[in-house]
């Protein structure tokens, strides 16, 4: 008896992920259910067919072709296309994507917290959110941003990026999603709180307004929760000076930047 070509088809498709489990959590798929796609024991519905296409990228009739023919376009389609040059460091970084943990507990939005890299004494308070994609997670910002003491109206300024879990640490790279000339770095600790009230780290960037030199801040994170008013949030957020009774004292003490006695390197503690 000929075996179903979606059955051979949609099991080639999956060895190009680390696992059967990975694909299912990407596509939020039942495994049993999707084990029984594997077998040939039923095929997805038009539904779910669709999802498992828009997810592999290709079409409902390429997955009805004959095996061979599939295989051999699909090898086509997968051939690297950005050149030997830049192949091989794209692989670096979905390898650190395949090794990553899960980050879906953190989902929600947050305030940021730091000392400001180009307004000297003036505290940074953005509003943050950490989503997921696809089995991926992704993180956005906005700021705002302008000289406290101009009086001009403040701009914002949208950043985007991702975030990796590894070895018990949580990694943030964002850019500034217009300029793309520059990149801040986030490393966080975890929290193992049953809720999850702040988490706190360290970030470097290199701001164009203080002529792009690297430097170094504590940061912290506030959740905020997985549903909130973005419009009255992104009102409370801006530059405040280090007193500002709108910045809580614990939270303005934990960002604090100082060495300690004896300490050579900025360093961050939990909280």
């Amino acid at each position: 008896m000929r075996q179903d070509p979606v059955t051979q088809n949609l099991g080639y498709l999956c060895t190009y992920y680390p696992s059967i489990a990975d694909v299912c959590r990407r596509l939020k798929f039942n495994r049993q259910q999707f084990n029984k796609y594997l077998s040939g024991q039923v095929r997805p519905s038009r539904h779910n067919m669709r999802r498992v296409c828009d997810f592999f990228g290709v079409t409902e009739s390429e997955m009805l072709l004959d095996h061979g023919r599939f295989v051999e376009i699909i090898s086509l389609r997968r051939r690297p296309v950005l050149g030997e040059g830049l192949s091989e460091p794209i692989k670096h970084i979905a390898h650190l994507f395949e090794m990553s943990g899960s980050l879906e507990r953190y989902i929600g939005y947050y305030f940021r917290y730091y000392y400001s890299f180009s307004y000297p004494g003036y505290l940074t308070k953005s509003l943050a959110r950490i989503f997921e994609k696809d089995g991926r997670f992704y993180w956005s910002n906005l700021e705002i941003i302008g000289d406290p003491n101009s009086g001009q109206r403040p701009a914002v300024a949208k950043y985007k990026g991702v975030l990796l879990f590894l070895a018990d640490r949580i990694f943030i790279v964002e850019y500034h999603s217009l300029l793309k000339n520059s990149i801040t770095e986030m490393i966080l600790y975890p929290s193992y709180r049953a809720r999850i009230s702040y988490l706190t780290g360290i970030q470097t960037g290199a701001p164009a307004i203080r002529g792009r030199r690297p430097a170094a801040s504590l940061v912290l994170l506030e959740h905020l929760g997985k549903t909130i008013d973005i419009r009255k949030a992104l009102r409370s957020a801006g530059l405040f000076g280090e007193d500002s009774v709108s910045i809580p004292a614990t939270i303005r003490d934990a960002i604090r930047n100082r060495i300690g006695e004896g300490s050579y390197v900025l360093e961050a503690s939990e909280i």
